[in-house]
């Protein structure tokens, strides 16, 4: 085949297409350490504006995953805790972390990516009876676990947790929806036992139904095989997201099938700078590379090697 060959020079695209995406999957992986390095967001339910706005998660967006394994999981109570170190520290447009995990455990049931309200964690424990069980507290793990602690609250060592987000117990998080028709402005925890220790977890668009069916008014969510979603354990957890990549994960919802929900959740806004950035890349070609020719052909050494073909032409000629 000749270097003019379609043939080959398509192959030769195609194989130089392959090498560039390649290299962006791997500079990806290097950065987040997770693999795969995004997800794409299928649902509203972290949304925060309802036509859509960069800087926090929309469905059609694509996140970034960092490895939980290097990162420390911020908790929205840490975030809000004027005494924590970790105070005013926000990702995606709310305080705390935003964590991809799996409802509870299994690997089935579609991966949650939502906001880590609260960290849960064993305060006093002990070992169960001769016949495993426990004469008091929560039997999880081979312990019995007689008290909590919530990070980033004053909550210390509780048997019972009792939370209220109103600004003065830790940060403000206020509801609508069902409880604020039911008069519950902010938030709230009361006389709540675990079943282990783990995340309690919200969507920033859920109207405070968290995913455990913690607050009063919050149905809560279910995994497949074993009923409602539990406080969520260090090992679910896939990573914590990263910055956002908007609009550009509604190609893959357009051909996703099964028990996603496709693209209706996507706002309307998205389908517009999806076109206008894939117009954009498209002329971004035609506009760059005649740019590029032009400030080359105007260089010192273009002008000199310029000069020096018609040196060479007329000098040629007047050999001839």
């Amino acid at each position: 085949m000749s270097n003019n060959d379609p043939t080959r020079t398509l192959l030769r695209e195609l194989v130089l297409a392959a090498g560039m995406i390649s290299l962006l999957v791997l500079a990806m992986w290097a950065h987040t350490g997770s693999m795969p390095p995004l997800v794409v967001v299928e649902s509203n339910s972290m949304q925060h504006d309802a036509g859509g706005e960069v800087g926090t998660i929309d469905a059609g967006d694509l996140v970034l995953v960092h490895s939980p394994n290097d990162n420390r999981i911020i908790s929205f109570a840490e975030a809000t805790d004027k005494d924590s170190p970790y105070y005013g520290y926000e990702s995606l447009g709310m305080e705390g972390d935003v964590i991809i995990y799996k409802r509870n455990g299994e690997s089935e049931s579609t991966p949650i990516i939502h906001r880590a309200l609260f960290e849960i964690e064993i305060g006093a424990s002990t070992a169960p009876n001769s016949e495993n069980k426990c004469d008091d507290g929560v039997l999880w793990d081979s312990l019995c676990i007689i008290s909590w602690t919530v990070p980033g609250t004053d909550q210390i060592s509780v048997d019972k947790i009792n939370l209220i987000f109103d600004g003065e117990q830790v940060g403000k998080y206020s509801c609508g929806g069902a409880a604020a028709q039911h008069g519950s402005v902010w938030y709230s925890v009361e006389n709540y036992t675990p079943m282990n220790p783990g995340y309690i977890t919200l969507g920033d668009n859920n109207d405070c139904n968290d995913d455990q069916a913690v607050f009063e008014f919050a149905q809560g969510l279910n995994s497949i095989h074993s009923g409602m979603i539990r406080p969520v354990q260090e090992d679910w957890v896939i990573g914590i997201s990263g910055a956002e990549i908007p609009w550009l994960g509604t190609v893959k919802l357009m051909v996703s099938g099964g028990d996603s929900p496709g693209v209706s959740q996507v706002p309307g806004e998205s389908f517009v700078y999806l076109i206008v950035f894939v117009i954009v890349v498209l002329l971004l070609p035609v506009i760059i590379d005649p740019t590029i020719n032009s400030i080359l052909r105007r260089s010192p050494e273009a002008i000199e090697a310029e000069r020096e073909a018609v040196f060479a032409k007329i000098y040629s000629s007047e050999e001839e």
